[in-house]
Formats: structure tokens, sequence, C-alpha cells
């Protein structure tokens, strides 16, 4: 039987969810926004994103795998703009991928982003936005950036459903709400 967890209610994109929290470190808890296989949500976020990235001249989209993709698709769609994903693991086919660290609040773990080889070519010189679901700590986004500058491209925009903890450290991120974390 799945235990009972205290929630975080919120609108997004006109949605309503109420987003389990969980606790990542002794008294720190966050609520878990989890849209892979939300495709109300998923679509409702994409249209409302992609409205408030019409002011920015870009021309691709890059997320790191594995929740945002979802969103990167739909978001794609929407923009017409197309999307690339910096994997988390290394596979031989990627060939001379270019790769930064990051650490997971979630998992709490460092990980590697890696850009692979194929997509080096497509990001050069281009305008990226970079995007994620979530925004907590910012390190998946510091090693988006990392990665995209060593490629050659442009970060023009950072994009997130939603972003959480201080607020004010995330102004210049278009987002579509703010999560708190939860101290007990």
């Amino acid at each position: 039987m799945t235990p009972a967890r205290d929630t975080y209610s919120i609108d997004i994109a006109g949605i309503r969810r109420d987003l389990r929290l969980f606790e990542i470190k002794p008294g720190l808890r966050i609520a878990i926004l989890n849209i892979l296989g939300d495709t109300e949500l998923v679509q409702n976020c994409a249209r409302a994103l992609a409205e408030r990235l019409n002011a920015i001249a870009y021309d691709i989209l890059v997320t790191a795998e594995t929740k945002s993709i979802p969103l990167a698709y739909a978001l794609s769609l929407e923009t017409h703009k197309p999307y690339i994903i910096l994997r988390k693991s290394y596979k031989p086919y990627m060939g001379e991928a270019l790769q930064a660290e990051t650490l997971s609040i979630t998992t709490g773990q460092p990980q590697t982003l890696y850009l692979d080889e194929k997509d080096r070519d497509l990001v050069k010189g281009k305008s990226v936005i970079i995007m994620d679901d979530v925004i907590s700590t910012g390190s998946t986004l510091q090693g988006m950036r990392l990665i995209m500058n060593r490629a050659g491209a442009h970060v023009v925009g950072e994009a997130a459903i939603l972003t959480e903890g201080e607020r004010a450290k995330w102004a210049d991120i278009i987002s579509l709400g703010h999560l708190p974390v939860f101290s007990d």
C-alpha cells in the first residue's frame, strides 16, 4: 500500500495539480512535479510557455533528459522550432560528445550531461533556449549553459514550468509558477 503523503496544491497553465512532498534531506521537503504521462498538463504548459517565448528570437530548444522531454517535444510542436536533448549517459554512437557535470537535487548525486556529436553542428552559432521542467538549484541549467558555450551556441533565454526555492534567484527565468521548499 502506498503511504499517505502531504501534498502542495498548485495551478499551472490553468490546471490544478496536487504535488506530493518528498524529503530530500533531513528537515527539507520539496513538491515533486512529474509531467511524464500527464499529457493535459504538458500540452497546456507548452502553449503557455510558447506565448512567453514568442518575444525572443531563437533557433533551437535545449533540455536535459528525462522528465522535460515531453515538454520539449510539445513546445517544439507549438513553436515550430527543433529541440535537442542533453543525455545523462554516454553511448558509443554519440561520438565525440561534449559533457558537463551537474548535481541533481532530487537524487543528491552528481550526474553528467552529454551533447551528442550529431547535435554539435546543429547548435553551433545558433541562438538557443535552455529549458527544464523545474529549476531548483540551477545545477542542470549551469551544465546546459556550459555545454552550449563549448558548442558555440548562444543562450538567449532560460525557461521552465516551475522554479523552486528562492524566488529572487530565478527572476530571469521564463516560468509558469514557483514552488516553495518546505522546512520542518
